[in-house]
């Protein structure tokens, strides 16, 4: 088992990729998401309000083959790791866009009224007063979907994806040995895992520290 160890360890890179990647894609096209769904026009709102729904209430496993095996049917192919990234990406939107809007809602509109009585422009008030105390309040509930996304980087396997369960999988047919094999890859997952939950930690605890009163 000891000589397949570094095999397994090189999907490390396809795992971090493609969490990094769609965490990224999702993060960017929630910000529009979470905006849209808390607008007063009902055009906005209700599409906004659909389109996370749906995407939360579909596994993402069901995404991954409607993508992959569904959109040939109609011309369009994508690779595995294109599938991988770009799917994982959009069912993120979904999830951080209700986060950033749960977090807004915590804000009240207190704070932009206040902000607003300064004479602070539009952009400034984003900028400088909501977004920094944004951060602070979904910071945790992001760091802990990111760990979430590492596990469920795992479906990619499923299309052909040479990422770290991928690996494990080919290792397990090669030599017979599924316990070890997987025992670590359970065990890698882990130690990705621990740096994200003790950084969240320590970046809520110093946001904490920076915005408190008093």
């Amino acid at each position: 088992m000891l000589q397949y160890t570094g095999y397994i360890l090189t999907g490390v890179i396809g795992t971090v990729t493609i969490t990094v990647s769609a965490f990224l894609i999702g993060a960017v096209l929630g910000v529009p998401l979470a905006v849209a769904s808390r607008s007063t026009s009902r055009l906005l709102r209700w599409p906004a309000v659909s389109l996370i729904e749906v995407f939360r209430s579909v596994p993402n496993l069901v995404w991954l083959f409607l993508v992959f095996f569904g959109l040939p049917e109609v011309g369009i192919r994508l690779g595995p790791w294109t599938t991988a990234i770009l799917t994982l990406g959009v069912t993120s939107s979904a999830y951080l866009g209700e986060i950033y809007r749960g977090g807004f809602s915590a804000l009240g509109q207190g704070q932009w009224l206040a902000s607003k009585a300064l004479g602070l422009t539009t952009w400034d008030r984003g900028r400088y007063v909501l977004a920094p105390q944004l951060i602070r309040v979904v910071s945790p509930t992001m760091a802990t979907y990111a760990i979430s996304l590492l596990k469920e980087s795992a479906l990619a396997s499923t299309i052909g994806v040479m990422e770290l369960t991928f690996r494990g999988g080919l290792v397990t047919q090669r030599t017979g040995d599924g316990l070890s094999t997987f025992v670590v890859v359970g065990v890698v997952y882990l130690l990705l895992s621990l740096p994200l939950a003790y950084g969240s930690r320590r970046v809520d605890s110093r946001l904490r520290a920076k915005f408190s009163v008093g």
